[in-house]
């Protein structure tokens, strides 16, 4: 994460109990880097629920729930498949009355707008399974802001907000729907401070104006401010003036790593339906292809010249990578 994010801001953290079962709940642009993100940053070795169809190859799946991951399933996935979700619900409940932590996205789906979307009721039945078999249980829920500059570039630059725990018990009465509705509109408004939320009423518009006016994405608070004041109060952010050298070590960079950057930009990018995994298999090649690339030619350097010139090498790589991601 550190070679591949420009920046990683983290803020409130500490929002997030150390010592209490939690459910962290965030918004969903990027696909499987927003769960990465919250896997290594919340501070909680956490469960995730992820939707079922990645979990179909034998070993995907297998990988997948090494991870602590749980499949979810959706319409889309057949009807027949719903009731396989009593059992992971059932796991979450049992997890949290572990004092563990799991994550979910309660959107439902990913996608690149920037808004909060209407959140779908699954996690509060997670919530109210929950109470209702361990009633004394201290659940909190934290709510998750993910930002991004813009999540299908490399490198890219995030900020995570993790808001105040809202603790889950005064939600429980004897009306379940309204419960219901009540946690969801609560967690949806949290949800909202914490990222950019852009009103779908004339979202294009409104993003091509916040676009023109260099906002600062990773400032959820600016952002919403500027949007509400109809454009009045907007915080720009500094263009930076190293565009020749960052462009230099990023070609450089590229130069070095050709053979799996031939094979990203041919064969694997033009694959990918769908724009917000665009990142997710980016960061996969750079966390596998890429280093197996590397050591096999500071192997054949190592045979061919010396073994210290293909470390002084490999060193020499890294250091053209921080310098393109960094800069």
């Amino acid at each position: 994460m550190f070679f591949y994010f420009k920046r990683i801001d983290i803020h409130g953290v500490e929002n997030v109990p150390k010592d209490k079962p939690v459910i962290l709940l965030g918004n969903h642009q990027n696909a499987l880097l927003d769960a990465f993100l919250i896997a290594t940053k919340c501070g909680r070795l956490s469960y995730f629920l992820t939707r079922a169809s990645v979990f179909k190859k034998p070993l995907v799946s297998k990988l997948l729930k090494s991870l602590q991951m749980l499949p979810v399933y959706r319409i889309r996935d057949g009807w027949s498949n719903l009731s396989n979700n009593n059992s992971i619900f059932e796991t979450c409940v049992d997890v949290l009355s572990k004092k563990e932590a799991v994550v979910i996205f309660p959107e439902g789906n990913h996608n690149l707008a920037r808004r909060v979307r209407l959140l779908s009721k699954g996690f509060t039945r997670i919530v109210f399974d929950t109470l209702d078999n361990y009633p004394d249980l201290d659940l909190q829920l934290v709510p998750v802001g993910l930002n991004f500059v813009n999540a299908t570039n490399f490198p890219d630059s995030t900020a995570i907000y993790f808001g105040e725990p809202i603790s889950a018990k005064p939600f429980v009465s004897e009306n379940r729907n309204e419960s219901v509705l009540s946690l969801k509109e609560t967690i949806k408004e949290a949800l909202e401070k914490l990222t950019t939320n852009i009103p779908e009423d004339n979202y294009d518009v409104t993003l091509k104006t916040l676009d023109s006016l260099h906002i600062d994405y990773l400032n959820p608070k600016d952002v919403n401010t500027c949007i509400q004041s109809n454009f009045e109060k907007c915080s720009k952010v500094v263009k930076p003036s190293n565009k020749f050298m960052k462009s230099f070590f990023k070609n450089l960079l590229i130069l070095n790593i050709f053979v799996p950057y031939l094979i990203w930009k041919f064969i694997v990018k033009p694959k990918i339906k769908e724009p917000e995994f665009i990142a997710t298999f980016r960061f996969a090649m750079a966390l596998t292809l890429v280093p197996i690339y590397l050591i096999f030619i500071v192997i054949i350097g190592a045979i061919t010249i010396s073994l210290s010139a293909s470390f002084i090498y490999l060193i020499i790589v890294i250091l053209i990578s921080l310098l393109a991601v960094k800069l």
